[in-house]
């Protein structure tokens, strides 16, 4: 028994050793990504227009049958100040009345017009492709292009913050963070685990970062000078990517020009999915960036998940059940490496939640114990990191494209 009892000893604390081995670089990793936090630009704020922005911005919204969705946005761009040009909604054949809600918005507001895209053609996701479409129909006079979805619902001042901060700045290119708006049990548990996939991986918003292939971007509010735009030829470089936000934004970094990711938590929300599960099934399958990063950088991110955000808990949870008292010094130290790695896990959350609206949520309350879904959340970007979507937003794909 005492024989067993020393063998099981001996596996337990060499098996410390190869997570302390996995987890400790990663643990530097993320600790040299969190640090720069107080580094950080402040948040867009809602500002009034200058003389000098009138008219400088074409808004470009993708739409396919979100008739019960985008009334929020409509009404949200109608409240711009006249330094949006013109909204242009792209729809792909509704069978909703999603355009004839815009052109019920056109007879209050005449800067709203609708058109339909042409079919689909292959290698192209239906996004891109909408938002290409968009692009070339704005007008010459416009500095600015600045793509917008459907479920997004910008405050008024938004867009005149958003192009003095990337005029100020320098910004060819800047997109926002949002404040997400939650209302079921289930997405307040699960969605922030989520997002915090990303902001592991990640600089924050609000960090200018100088690698091309680690630049973020976010497609709900992504601004882009219609220059810069015109001279990568539009959507073409992310025509078939599932994240063209991230894919376009990487794209136009690599060219030399400057790209932002902000805070825009002040100006803009969002509801992205309604309920757990089709937060799980449609936001999870476009988070692991697939199309947007080369292989090793995809491996390499889901080892940092794993060590720092998947394992924790389980590690705690397992050890606590397994170890025997008194414990070999390796396990020791896992623990303890553990036990800050979750510290850190509730100091990011409570950062994170002014990016949440939880005001009207049904159990608002699981937002705090959402460390708890880390394990599942890193499962999911595994499940669909070398998987390709079949189906997106209502479009069967064969082939991924």
């Amino acid at each position: 028994m005492t024989a067993l009892a020393n063998l099981y000893l001996i596996t337990l604390t060499d098996l410390s050793l190869l997570l302390l081995l996995l987890q400790i670089p990663a643990t530097a990793i993320l600790l040299s990504r969190l640090f720069k936090g107080p580094t950080r630009q402040r948040p867009i704020q809602p500002q009034q227009p200058t003389p000098e922005i009138f008219g400088s911005v074409s808004v470009v919204v993708p739409t396919l049958n979100e008739a019960l969705r985008i009334s929020p946005l409509l009404q949200g761009l109608s409240q711009q100040s006249y330094e949006m040009r013109e909204a242009i909604v792209v729809d792909s054949r509704s069978q909703d009345g999603t355009a004839d809600l815009v052109k019920a918005a056109q007879q209050r507001d005449p800067r709203f017009r609708v058109f339909t895209d042409d079919p689909l053609p292959a290698g192209w996701v239906g996004r891109p492709w909408a938002l290409h479409n968009g692009f070339l129909q704005i007008s010459p006079g416009s500095e600015w292009f600045l793509g917008m979805d459907a479920d997004t619902v910008p405050h008024p001042g938004l867009i005149a913050g958003l192009v003095q901060t990337a005029e100020k700045e320098g910004y060819d290119l800047v997109s926002l963070s949002p404040q997400f708006i939650l209302k079921y049990p289930g997405e307040c548990w699960l969605q922030p685990a989520l997002l915090m996939t990303l902001l592991y991986r990640f600089d924050p918003a609000g960090v200018n970062t100088e690698q091309p292939e680690r630049v973020m971007a976010n497609g709900q509010c992504f601004l882009c000078r219609r220059s810069v735009l015109s001279a990568v030829n539009g959507y073409t470089s992310a025509s078939s990517s599932f994240c063209d936000d991230v894919t376009l934004a990487r794209y136009i970094a690599a060219q030399g020009f400057k790209v932002g990711f902000l805070d825009g938590a002040k100006v803009l929300k969002v509801r992205m999915y309604e309920g757990a599960i089709e937060t799980w099934k449609e936001w999870g399958r476009s988070l692991d960036l697939k199309d947007a990063s080369p292989r090793a950088q995809i491996w390499g991110d889901l080892w940092l998940l794993s060590a720092v955000q998947g394992l924790p808990l389980l590690i705690l949870l397992s050890y606590g059940l397994l170890v025997p008292q008194p414990a070999e010094l390796p396990i020791l130290l896992l623990l303890g490496l553990n036990i800050f790695l979750l510290a850190i896990r509730f100091a990011m959350l409570l950062a994170i939640a002014p990016s949440y609206d939880r005001k009207t949520a049904k159990g608002g309350w699981l937002f705090w114990l959402s460390p708890l879904a880390d394990p599942l959340a890193v499962l999911r970007i595994f499940l669909s990191a070398f998987r390709q979507p079949k189906e997106w937003r209502g479009r069967k794909y064969s082939n991924g494209a």
